[in-house]
């Protein structure tokens, strides 16, 4: 259960299972030769101007980490000391406590032991938060200690609002009945009380909470069906009635400032939320399908901040080679790879790689993601025919050192950028291909002339983002056949590799994985490289471009994170199927 027995102290302070006495922390802890009464006295004088916590006072100030705190009170008071990240969480039992309620009094439920119920609190000395948290929960309970910076990731991990999603949505139904009511829904947009309101703000706020990239809205045939997906990967946040469907999307594509009357085609929109403090911006695309309009939306939050270009998990010497791309004064870089991949997500962070207050930089987007001070931005908009060759097309009227590009989206655009490219301005830009290799040939296949991407292209960086495994349930992983066989393919001779993976804990909501890392790999144009693409000669290009990214390769670049432990063989597997393999 993860909770530590603790060793009989020296002097009890608790009489047994239930209220603890009332102690202040530092006795306890100069009691439990934590701290020295020096240190107690000067952190003691701080308080008097500070106001702040004791234990708050000593953990910023380095005397005691959290950890040793909450086992020394473990110690005095004889009670288990609990590590919430690997303490295997029920729900039901979690949520006897409101999620206000542990908050506020930083607490949680571990476990139901029929007459009484065990709690893990940061502050087990704190009576009034025990006799509050017994009134709560109409029972007896007996306290557990844990690391106050343990709480907060719990709390958001364990309270996820999937039954007060299920709940409004079950309200919705009702106040809708067999058919939706587009006049009334509208009128009642402004009630901030409507239960489609009431819904779609607990639907974002889970959705940040758990740090989902994207929302799905899709109704089948009997049923609505919510997704987000987080880490890459979707998870069903709840099912409802498909009746409450067309009520959602309706409500979105008003704030979206869509055509709520148009059902038949596609629609693209944006509109910006505010939760929980986060200003987040909402990408909207919907899409009619058989049983109604499905909605998919992208979230991006500004509070997160543009990433540097050294925290993105490039490897160092290919991030020498990138910046050094990028210090050119001409040329097209291209940053290649699949949806969701994180093309733009390198690109802005190549921009700010840039000294913009001595550099004209102007970005053609659609949508415009981020932000940036000091850069020209414009926003694509094909309902007035600004399309991203139009605008690309002016932008060259503006004196740019820099043009940033979405995406090469058709042989136009393309061709207009090679042009700039040529003419002595840095071009960045993203295509979806399916690695660095043949990026060149998809040019060629849009019908942008061969001279001009030999002459014009610098630089190819493709990339994937891998899920990498839970720290907190790591254990060695027994590979499969299939994965033995791509391991070996993969290693050099003699080289042995240890594989790992997530078990799956309440850390990671029994995923196994937690968090994601950009794999790389980076093609440069030399003087033979462009010879090759000047003559179409798709043989000869591979093979020269084999020979420069020897070792270098989305394959390699996994497997240095499978040898790590950071990553599965499985994930490995998933990016190695995904590329050509390269010696």
């Amino acid at each position: 259960m993860n909770l530590k027995a603790a060793r009989p102290a020296s002097n009890p302070a608790s009489l047994g299972p239930g209220r603890p006495e009332k102690q202040r922390l530092g006795d306890v802890l100069v009691q439990q030769r934590l701290i020295s009464l020096e240190q107690l006295q000067q952190t003691l004088e701080l308080q008097r101007k500070t106001v702040k916590k004791v234990g708050r006072l000593l953990i910023e100030s380095g005397i005691i980490t959290e950890e040793l705190l909450a086992n020394g009170l473990a110690r005095q008071l004889h009670i288990p000391f609990v590590n919430l990240k690997t303490f295997p969480f029920r729900a039901d039992v979690v949520r006897l406590l409101p999620e206000s309620a542990a908050r506020r009094f930083r607490a949680l439920v571990l476990e139901d032991k029929g007459e009484t119920l065990l709690v893990a609190m940061s502050d087990p000395l704190d009576l009034f938060a025990f006799d509050e948290l017994t009134r709560i929960l109409k029972r007896p309970i007996t306290i557990a200690a844990a690391p106050e910076s343990q709480l907060g990731p719990a709390f958001d991990r364990l309270y996820r609002r999937t039954e007060e999603i299920s709940g409004l949505a079950r309200a919705l139904e009702k106040d809708i009945g067999e058919a939706v009511d587009f006049g009334e829904l509208t009128a009642s947009v402004g009630i901030e009380g409507a239960p489609v309101v009431r819904l779609l703000q607990s639907l974002f706020e889970d959705a940040i909470q758990v740090g989902a990239s994207d929302v799905h809205i899709e109704p089948q045939e009997n049923e609505l069906q919510i997704r987000v997906r987080v880490d890459g990967v979707l998870q069903t946040q709840t099912m409802a009635d498909k009746r409450i469907a067309g009520a959602l999307v309706q409500r979105l594509k008003l704030m979206a400032g869509l055509d709520i009357s148009e059902k038949r085609l596609p629609q693209d929109g944006r509109f910006s939320v505010r939760v929980k403090d986060h200003t987040v911006d909402v990408r909207m695309a919907t899409l009619p399908t058989h049983y109604g309009e499905s909605a998919v939306m992208r979230l991006l939050t500004q509070s997160a901040g543009m990433r540097r270009l050294d925290a993105i998990g490039m490897p160092a010497t290919m991030l020498k080679r990138f910046r050094e791309v990028l210090a050119r004064s001409a040329g097209l870089v291209l940053v290649t790879g699949p949806t969701g991949s994180g093309k733009t997500t390198t690109l802005y962070a190549a921009l700010a790689e840039i000294n913009v207050a001595e550099l004209k930089v102007v970005t053609v987007e659609d949508p415009i993601e981020y932000r940036l001070p000091g850069i020209t931005q414009v926003q694509v908009n094909d309902k007035i025919e600004l399309s991203f060759s139009r605008v690309l097309r002016g932008t060259l009227r503006q004196d740019p050192d820099v043009i940033l590009v979405g995406e090469m989206r058709d042989a136009e655009t393309a061709e207009i950028g090679l042009r700039a490219a040529i003419t002595g301005h840095l071009v960045l830009s993203t295509l979806h291909t399916r690695d660095a290799i043949s990026t060149p040939f998809r040019l060629l296949d849009m019908g942008v002339p061969p001279f001009m991407v030999a002459t014009s292209l610098q630089a190819v960086i493709a990339q994937r983002l891998v899920r990498l495994n839970c720290t907190e349930c790591l254990e060695p992983q027994t590979p499969t056949a299939q994965e033995q066989a791509w391991l070996t393919s993969m290693l050099a001779p003699g080289q042995t590799v240890v594989p790992q993976r997530g078990r799956g804990c309440s850390a990671c909501n029994g995923a196994g994985y937690s968090g994601r890392h950009g794999l790389y790999e980076l093609l440069e144009m030399d003087a033979a490289l462009t010879q090759a693409a000047s003559r179409a000669d798709p043989a000869e290009f591979m093979r020269l471009a084999r020979e420069r990214m020897k070792g270098q390769t989305l394959s390699h670049h996994v497997l240095e994170l499978v040898s790590q432990g950071r990553t599965s063989l499985a994930e490995a597997l998933r990016i190695g199927f995904d590329v050509d393999e390269v010696d």
